[in-house]
């Protein structure tokens, strides 16, 4: 009952209080929209890992099928034939391999800095380039085999 023995306020007082909350509130809608960004650079982050991950399981897939070529059509097609499909799938092996690393140091537009590290290049291209060697060694492999 006490506010009902004050005056009612003046137009400027009403409009300060009014601008403060004005004020107040665009505050937290900043910070929000400051979070979502970050959150959405976390989401990119993530993706391209997930991205990456991709093109080292169709290399990987790709690989076994090219070593698995050879063996697989040796009694129906003739044996070139066999040689040609199990190179050209480890060849494209390693192409997968190397996109992989090509796409994941160059993502693009930088983002807004994410809380979400990224993977360590260096780290990405000794393990890539370890499997292009596996991928060289299988092809020689495929060339060599009797059969």
């Amino acid at each position: 009952m006490a506010d009902a023995n004050r005056p009612p306020p003046s137009a400027s007082e009403s409009v300060r209080r009014s601008a403060r909350r004005i004020e107040q509130s665009a505050g937290a809608q900043e910070s929000s929209a400051d979070r979502r960004t970050e959150l959405a650079a976390d989401r990119t982050v993530l993706a391209a890992e997930r991205t990456y991950a991709a093109w080292v399981r169709t290399g990987l897939a790709a690989l076994a099928s090219g070593v698995g070529a050879k063996a697989l059509v040796a009694r129906v097609l003739p044996a070139w034939f066999g040689t040609l499909t199990g190179s050209v799938l480890i060849l494209f092996s390693a192409f997968c391999f190397a996109a992989a690393v090509w796409r994941q140091a160059r993502p693009g537009a930088p983002p807004p800095t994410p809380d979400t590290r990224r993977l360590p290049a260096p780290l990405l291209i000794l393990v890539n380039g370890f499997l292009i060697v596996v991928d060289a060694a299988a092809l020689v492999g495929v060339w060599l085999a009797p059969g």
